[in-house]
């Protein structure tokens, strides 16, 4: 699928892995439609990346607001990708330190962000696609996002890992689905990258998540995951497949 010339969201894109991922694609002639809350930095984003690209503010769990961002993207073009980049953590027990149970309510939330959220994504966007003209035998891709987490959850990372395996299951249920209306479903399973979320962590930590990875020994660069996301756009053979990006990792219990 080329990429010029077309409409493609990009949900999280005003920080991490989404922005890093925007970028690439606008600078390969995408019309790129950011998707992230009202409360980011997404509109200054947009108007820093140039080019013909928008800002929707929208939570990926919301059918309306979703849907609007679709919208946006169908007026800049035909729409073949999207890349689901929105997410979120949250420390979480089984037990807590004073023998409760852990919140139930916190699980929900975590689940419903990453899990129900790439689903909303990934419906809203395929039935989308599914109207579009058929292009060098296809119609579009979505990528979404898990987690090495998703195979090798850390302790207190139970409602994340739950979400994201989920994700990983989804994938290849969604590819044989979709296959009939020429759309493929792709994930990126990324290890410990340098976004955001890590930057608030001390430079110990952040130095020792760097030296867990065997090769290469660092974090991983969002420009990197953009990398990928750009070339399964491309490559119309990567369908029903989830990519680990982590310089071999295998995250240890805690």
């Amino acid at each position: 699928m080329k990429i010029a010339g077309n409409a493609v969201v990009v949900t999280g894109g005003a920080s991490g892995l989404g922005r890093a991922t925007a970028e690439r694609l606008i600078g390969r002639g995408a019309h790129v439609v950011i998707a992230d809350l009202s409360a980011s930095d997404g509109e200054a984003v947009a108007r820093e990346l140039g080019g013909n690209t928008r800002f929707v503010a929208a939570d990926v769990t919301d059918e309306a607001q979703m849907e609007a961002v679709f919208d946006a993207a169908e007026q800049l073009g035909p729409l073949r990708a999207v890349v689901h980049c929105a997410g979120r953590g949250g420390p979480l027990r089984v037990v807590d330190k004073n023998g409760m149970p852990g919140s139930l309510e916190h699980y929900e939330m975590v689940v419903r962000i990453n899990l129900i959220g790439s689903f909303n994504v990934l419906r809203l966007g395929a039935a989308r696609m599914a109207k579009t003209e058929l292009v060098d035998g296809e119609r579009g891709v979505v990528i979404l996002t898990a987690s090495v987490a998703a195979f090798e959850g850390q302790i207190g990372q139970i409602p994340y890992a739950s979400a994201k395996a989920g994700i990983v299951g989804m994938t290849i249920v969604a590819a044989r689905d979709l296959a009939g209306r020429q759309i493929r479903v792709c994930t990126i399973a990324p290890g410990t990258f340098d976004t955001p979320i890590l930057a608030r962590l001390s430079d110990d930590v952040r130095a020792s998540l760097a030296k867990a990875v065997p090769h290469p020994s660092r974090l991983g660069h969002p420009s990197e995951f953009a990398m990928l996301a750009d070339h399964i756009i491309e490559n119309p053979m990567l369908n029903g497949e989830t990519i680990r990006l982590d310089g071999a990792i295998r995250m240890p219990p805690r």
